[in-house]
């Protein structure tokens, strides 16, 4: 099963917001030896959040959603998950309960008596309505619950709330694929090469090791740094490290200077 990121928020494609997602899903990912397929950032558009997760619930990967999913005019997630699967966008009840019990611990905070029917507090409890069928996902930083459904798990925006809740669906419903598949890589920076000359050997590569992939990364360099390439394989360890033998031999052969990295 392929893993995917989705981001969704205006705040990101204007450049008001940084996004903090891409490189710390990426982290938590590597440290259960899983790694991001793909990614995506997309706009507070109903459309096109609804025709991405269309898209995304037919493929049957695993998805993560980061964003969208309060109460506020902008956040459309929780609708666009609905219209995308064709159901109801429906009451969760334990996800109801959490939000009642938030209300009433904010009021006792405050010294008042919780009103469960003033409307914020109604407008609050939207945050319960998930796609019909749909599973929470607890939330330790103020409890209001996220939402999984058909391999999808959508998470709030904040990254305080959100990565503790990724952590939490990954250790909780895929921890079987953890360290299922190794996986290795190495590298090296070859110096004073064209990237087009050495592209046969990157192809023959990947047509003797099946399961490799080569990547090619040019540096045109700077006034510290010579024009360089990194160079590399990856994938299973024992192809790996047959691959990158004869990435070197053959750079040894050409008479090309390098570094291993």
């Amino acid at each position: 099963m392929a893993i995917g990121l989705i981001i969704i928020g205006d705040e990101i494609l204007s450049g008001k917001r940084r996004d903090q997602h891409f490189p710390k899903v990426v982290e938590m990912l590597g440290e259960r030896a899983l790694h991001l397929d793909w990614a995506e950032i997309v706009g507070d558009d109903p459309a096109r959040i609804t025709a991405t997760l269309r898209r995304t619930f037919a493929s049957n990967d695993i998805v993560f959603s980061c964003g969208g999913i309060g109460a506020t005019p902008d956040d459309q997630t929780r609708q666009c998950a609905s219209a995308a699967l064709g159901r109801p966008l429906v009451m969760h009840p334990e996800g109801r309960a959490i939000i009642e019990q938030r209300i009433r611990d904010t009021a006792r905070e405050a010294g008042v008596v919780a009103d469960l029917t003033r409307p914020d507090n109604l407008q609050r409890l939207k945050m319960a309505e998930f796609p019909e069928g749909a599973s929470l996902i607890p939330n330790p930083y103020n409890r209001i619950a996220g939402f999984s459904v058909e391999h999808h798990h959508f998470v709030p925006g904040f990254p305080v709330m959100a990565w503790p809740m990724i952590a939490w669906v990954l250790d909780t419903h895929y921890a079987g694929l953890f360290h299922a598949q190794a996986r290795a890589e190495r590298s090296l920076l070859v110096y004073e090469q064209a990237e087009a000359a050495l592209t046969p050997l990157m192809e023959a590569i990947e047509q003797h090791y099946a399961g490799v992939r080569v990547f090619s990364l040019p540096c045109v360099g700077d006034a510290h740094t010579r024009p360089n390439i990194e160079l590399g394989v990856k994938g299973p360890p024992e192809q790996v490290e047959a691959a990158f033998a004869m990435m070197r031999s053959e750079l040894d052969w050409r008479g090309a200077e390098y570094h291993v990295l």
